[in-house]
């Protein structure tokens, strides 16, 4: 597929200074600041996550990327298009997937495409509808009421409709509600090839174990200001927290001294439960605390620290 090239490839495909949104309040309701200061420069290429709760500011900095929204102050750009002066060049350089299935129920699939082809001007030659349908795996309901699909294939759709214009910015808002296992597996399937194939992709979920396995940078934002923003294994190093169990081979009726100084939790008569710093302790001190119980080690499982952990420490509420 081609994607859309301007003059020149900016090194960050998004980058935000300052940007601040505030919603003006009627009657006694008060101005809310939805977006405070927010600094985000993200890289041309990069599979991007951005991750926070309800209501934090995420949809509201998509929709002041996307052109739907007026910032209050600061600057957005897109493909090195000010989000404002140049909106033209910025909406040509960005497909939004909007959380909502937004379709009209009486439109096929086809003509839904070339439609949002032809509001972004496309002559009918350049068009790659049969392409996107292909990617989008609707070619089979090509020429099907949208009201007929189901919510997947809805879904599917909608990436469809951000793509039509070769974007070389795809923003993914909570693509994956309400998909199931197989057409999400189809549809990370698709986004990543074109992430490799130079799609920048930013991408906002709940499913943190996707932004985990998916994203190589991820900011975390909350109360409208950025709290995060690092590699993805960066961020999984915050904790410094992994955990180890061990079965035995001797029944316990409690945790033996030497392993007293390691937290050890008894979980089970013959099963201890070990969490640790990695930074400072390393699985052979541990081991030799066991044998020097006279312990004999039967079984070891091990889990890292997960990106959900790290989300929920540095967003819980003080």
């Amino acid at each position: 597929m081609t994607y859309f090239v301007s003059p020149s490839k900016p090194d960050n495909a998004i980058v935000t200074m300052d940007l601040s949104k505030t919603y003006v309040g009627s009657g006694s309701l008060a101005p809310k600041d939805a977006l405070k200061g927010i600094n985000l420069s993200i890289p041309r290429g990069s599979f991007f996550g951005l991750l926070g709760p309800n209501g934090a500011g995420k949809s509201t900095l998509i929709n002041i990327l996307a052109g739907l929204v007026t910032k209050t102050s600061g600057s957005a750009t897109v493909w090195g298009y000010d989000s404002e002066a140049e909106m033209r060049g910025a909406r040509r350089s960005i497909g939004v997937v909007p959380q909502e299935l937004n379709i009209d129920p009486f439109f096929t699939p086809r003509e839904m495409l070339e439609t949002q082809a032809g509001l972004y001007g496309l002559p009918k030659a350049e068009r790659q509808t049969e392409e996107v349908l292909e990617a989008v795996g609707l070619m089979e309901k090509a020429d099907a009421y949208a009201r007929s699909l189901s919510g997947g294939m809805r879904r599917r759709l909608l990436v469809g409709k951000a793509m039509v214009h070769s974007p070389p910015v795809l923003v993914l808002d909570e693509p994956s509600a309400g998909v199931d296992v197989d057409l999400r597996r189809q549809l990370w399937s698709r986004v990543k090839r074109m992430n490799g194939e130079g799609t920048t992709v930013l991408l906002t979920t709940h499913y943190l174990e996707e932004a985990e396995a998916m994203c190589d940078t991820i900011a975390i934002i909350n109360h409208g200001q950025v709290i995060a923003c690092e590699s993805t294994l960066e961020l999984l190093a915050r904790l410094d927290t992994k955990e180890m169990q061990i079965t035995v081979d001797t029944d316990l009726d409690s945790v033996p001294p030497s392993l007293q100084s390691f937290h050890g939790e008894l979980i089970g008569r013959r099963r201890l439960r070990i969490a640790y710093p990695p930074s400072r302790i390393n699985s052979g001190q541990i081991f030799t605390a066991f044998s020097t119980a006279n312990l004999g080690i039967i079984d070891v499982s091990t889990r890292e620290v997960d990106l959900e952990e790290v989300f929920l420490r540095l967003t819980q509420t003080p």
